[in-house]
């Protein structure tokens, strides 16, 4: 199978998160053919329970492991879509379905990357591929899941290439060496529930509550740095559960979230926010969740492998960046250097999600390049 009809074979598998409909099954049986030892591993319970693949070829070093994920977000409005999500449909060069770009098209790029690596000859080292269905979930019964299987295994990898689609327009423009955290919380504050024309009788909570996220909103954590934005928090909702305008609220509640650099860890910007709204003065609840670390690669041997494979076939110099959302490189930068290096993420989430077929089969060769390169083949 060519990238193109092994990502139209997946794009058809209605992978939902936390459902695989057929896909690692697909890619099982592609991976077997080329002499991968595959591994099928569940992790969770119930509906909750995730289908997980581990493949590797060879058992020597050095070890490269790609990552990636065969589940998608929800489809939303079928109808909306022009060919339907799960109908993979090639218009004017352009493969349409969910998964395409998101990351479909990325893991069958590597797999045929791979078929036409191991048919050029022999190489030293071990290739392997962890593929999750909980990426787009609450990616707890996934990578991380089946990190500490490999390394209760021994197949902790010494260098992990994650193919998550990097660039904004087009092949060439940036590869991640590291991400943001992120830390979510949620600010509560208690009052009285009253008339507002006896607001003696009442307490108002809002007034604290407008304080607390004022000092919040306004304070500026970092300058950032050479590879990180300033840390960001955004005020995402208020609520008070009011359907009333003459009725002060008994209680008020806000939502936030921060995506912070590598200047903090989740334990001490909690500490930084505690401070922030102590220093107010008012009364509050306070409660922060969240798995992401902020992470950096040091640029190096492994970066500039990735690096210069692409600029072999795009010919451009791909930027180092960590902007973006999270991934599940934040798992395993705690077992090896990882870069994400993937394709165009201009549609992913969206109704008619797509991938040029030309950007696939360059993604296809830039893998080739850069399991030719860290191999020295």
């Amino acid at each position: 199978m060519s990238v193109i009809e092994l990502t139209q074979k997946l794009i058809a598998c209605a992978s939902v998160t936390p459902k695989d409909e057929g896909a690692q099954v697909l890619l099982k049986d592609f991976l077997e053919n080329l002499g991968f030892e595959c591994h099928c591993l569940e992790f969770g319970e119930g509906g909750e329970a995730v289908p997980n693949l581990f493949a590797r070829l060879g058992t020597d070093g050095p070890h490269l492991c790609y990552a990636g994920h065969t589940d998608v977000v929800p489809a939303g409005d079928d109808d909306a879509w022009t060919y339907g999500a799960f109908t993979p449909h090639i218009q004017d060069g352009v493969l349409y379905g969910r998964g395409s770009s998101d990351m479909k098209g990325s893991v069958a790029a590597f797999a045929s990357a791979v078929a036409q690596f191991v048919k050029s000859g022999v190489f030293k080292g071990s290739i392997s591929m962890l593929i999750t269905g909980d990426e787009e979930g609450p990616s707890i019964n996934g990578t991380v899941r089946v990190l500490e299987w490999m390394k209760e295994n021994g197949h902790v990898p010494d260098v992990a290439l994650v193919g998550e689609p990097t660039n904004p327009d087009h092949l060439g423009q940036e590869i991640k060496i590291g991400r943001r955290g992120s830390l979510s919380g949620s600010i509560t504050v208690s009052g009285k529930q009253g008339h507002v024309a006896y607001q003696h009788l009442a307490e108002n909570p809002l007034p604290a509550l407008v304080k607390l996220l004022d000092a919040l909103a306004n304070h500026r954590f970092d300058e950032g740095n050479a590879f990180f934005p300033p840390t960001n928090l955004e005020i995402t909702t208020i609520d008070v559960g009011n359907q009333a305008e003459n009725v002060i609220p008994a209680s008020g509640k806000a939502v936030f979230n921060v995506r912070f650099n590598d200047k903090w860890s989740k334990n001490t910007l909690s500490e930084a926010i505690k401070r922030i709204l102590d220093a107010v003065g008012n009364e509050y609840e306070l409660e922060l969740w969240g798995n992401a670390e902020s992470f950096m690669t040091e640029p190096g041997h492994w970066t500039e492998v990735v690096r210069d494979a692409v600029g072999d076939v795009v010919d451009a110099v791909p930027a180092y960046t960590t902007n973006g959302g999270t991934s599940d490189a934040r798992f395993i930068t705690n077992y090896c250097p990882v870069v994400e290096c993937g394709a165009i993420n201009a549609s992913i989430h969206q109704v008619d999600e797509n991938a040029r077929v030309e950007d696939l089969e360059n993604l296809e060769k830039i893998y080739v390049r850069i399991l030719e390169r860290y191999f020295n083949v």
